[in-house]
């Protein structure tokens, strides 16, 4: 099928891109889970909790106007997809470069990705290098450590704003991540009790969990930190259980996470915990033309 039949809707206001594509997002709620929580965030905390520039929100509609895929960008972070076709990925390719829209980088399904890196290269020249191969994970029966490790989990109070900023600040160094603003990363997610410690039994924290709010009957864990001189020690296992265990708690119908595919220490860990793999996801960068 010519790119010319593939209608992309492109537009900067949240609440028309939810009300037009909320049904398709909800359809998958673990396969579109970073779009939920990312539009979720937006809501709540405005466009500012991402980044100085204005995020924007495409959808793919098909001729009776029903929602095949949707696509999203926050800078400075990646233009996220969703599952697509060659075709499909070859009309957003078009429509971006027509839009002089820049794509510094680009994540999602990994097939999705992989059309997308190739009909971009074709529309700009620019070169992808793979920045990172992920696998999202669904929790299927939760097995916490056993033994635990020593300690126990809390979660974290407004109290523990500056450890909670520094070590967010600290995750995203070691991953190679973007830096949200961490005050407000931490301000957020304290205020909706999405992060905890495990802390010692004398009190000293030791790693962190934190989790996405709840949408679409979906939670996922997200940031998952310990202290470079204190891993091998279990306490990442006893707060990744501790959270997940309080996401059912909660009544989330799925339990999520993704990790990063070059570490096997971290698959490891959460298939022992119950997490069960759903699909692979992908992120690559484009450098110059």
């Amino acid at each position: 099928m010519a790119s010319d039949a593939y209608d992309w809707q492109f537009t900067d206001d949240l609440e028309d891109f939810l009300d037009r594509a909320g049904a398709f997002l909800w359809s998958e709620p673990a396969l579109h889970t970073v779009q939920l929580t990312v539009t979720d965030r937006l809501r709540t905390d405005g466009p500012a909790s991402f980044g100085e520039e204005a995020p924007y929100f495409g959808r793919l509609v098909d001729g009776n106007g029903a929602v095949r895929a949707t696509v999203f960008r926050t800078p400075p972070y990646p233009l996220n997809l969703t599952a697509l076709t060659e075709g499909a990925a070859e009309a957003l390719a078009a429509r971006l470069a027509e839009d002089g829209r820049a794509v510094p980088s680009v994540m999602g399904p990994a097939e999705a990705v992989a059309a997308f890196i190739a009909a971009w290269a074709r529309r700009s020249g620019a070169p992808a290098r793979l920045g990172m191969r992920q696998r999202l994970y669904r929790l299927g029966t939760l097995t916490p450590p056993d033994p635990a490790p020593p300690g126990r989990a809390r979660v974290a109070a407004a109290d523990d704003h500056e450890l909670v900023a520094r070590w967010y600040a600290a995750f995203c160094a070691d991953v190679g991540e973007a830096v949200q603003d961490p005050d407000r990363w931490a301000e957020g997610r304290l205020a909706h009790g999405g992060v905890t410690l495990w802390e010692l039994p004398d009190g000293t924290p030791v790693a962190l969990a934190s989790v996405t709010p709840e949408v679409a009957g979906q939670i996922r864990v997200a940031t998952v930190y310990t202290p470079a001189p204190l891993r091998g020690r279990g306490y990442a296992g006893g707060a990744t259980a501790a959270v997940s265990q309080a996401a059912l708690d909660a009544g989330a119908k799925e339990v999520l996470l993704f990790t990063d595919l070059a570490n096997p220490s971290s698959n490891g860990l959460y298939q022992r915990l119950g997490y069960r793999p759903v699909a692979d996801f992908a992120m690559y960068e484009f450098g110059d033309a």
